[in-house]
């Protein structure tokens, strides 16, 4: 079932595709709903692309790809209930331009250690991220403290782009919140009856805590680094 948002949204870049070839910029989008913000726009297509509506083009970081659309492709979301193939499947294939990257604006809760734990400030500030770093769902940035994860290629200063989850593989990079006040960078593995958070530098420690101490935030998507 798609809501009147993901509906409207999918039918107006599959429209877009139709006339022109090129899938609509974030921001045409985001005009075209009468939405507040690109945040929006993201969620939307985040979910249409998890449903299978919709496909990212690789290399391209603004190309979207209709893969399927509701029959007859206006009815109403509530109505939805058989699926028809996408009026793209018929038309010719076109060679996309490469667009320039469309830019969303992630909330920034402040810093996070990559170290010993600190606390993960919640902050009103947002920033800045290209769409093409991140996949579907929702994600917040933080700023790198410390040097605890430098042989990931981590470094202090860098701005961590996390996606929110609550649930993390062993091996994964995550924001683990440390017995709900601190929050830390580490991978994380399960040892026995423990919860291990171990950095990428051979100079700190593994940190042992019980299940219940710990509670994933997020995971690792991708880093932006700024040079001075």
């Amino acid at each position: 079932m798609l809501t009147a948002k993901q509906h409207e949204l999918l039918v107006f870049i599959n429209q877009r595709l139709d006339e022109s070839g090129i899938s609509p910029s974030f921001e045409e989008m985001k005009e075209a709903l009468d939405l507040k913000s690109k945040s929006g726009v993201h969620r939307l297509i985040g979910a249409l692309e998890e449903r299978g509506f919709i496909r990212r083009l690789a290399n391209r970081a603004r190309a979207l790809e209709v893969v399927k659309l509701p029959e007859g492709g206006n009815v109403r979301a509530g109505n939805v209930t058989r699926l028809a193939p996408a009026a793209s499947e018929s038309r010719p294939q076109m060679q996309l331009p490469v667009a320039a990257n469309d830019v969303l604006e992630i909330p920034f809760h402040g810093k996070i250690a990559a170290g010993v734990p600190i606390e993960a400030l919640e902050g009103q500030s947002s920033l800045s991220v290209p769409m093409a770093l991140l996949g579907a769902g929702e994600h917040y940035a933080l700023e790198v403290s410390g040097d605890s994860m430098i042989e990931a290629g981590i470094l202090d200063g860098d701005y961590a782009l996390i996606r929110k989850a609550n649930t993390a593989r062993d091996g994964e990079i995550v924001v683990a919140l440390v017995r709900g006040e601190e929050a830390t960078l580490k991978y994380l593995r399960h040892e026995g009856q423990q919860i291990r958070l171990d950095p990428a530098n051979g100079s700190y420690e593994p940190q042992y805590y019980a299940p219940h101490e710990v509670e994933v935030q997020g995971k690792l998507a991708g880093l932006l680094r700024r040079y001075h």
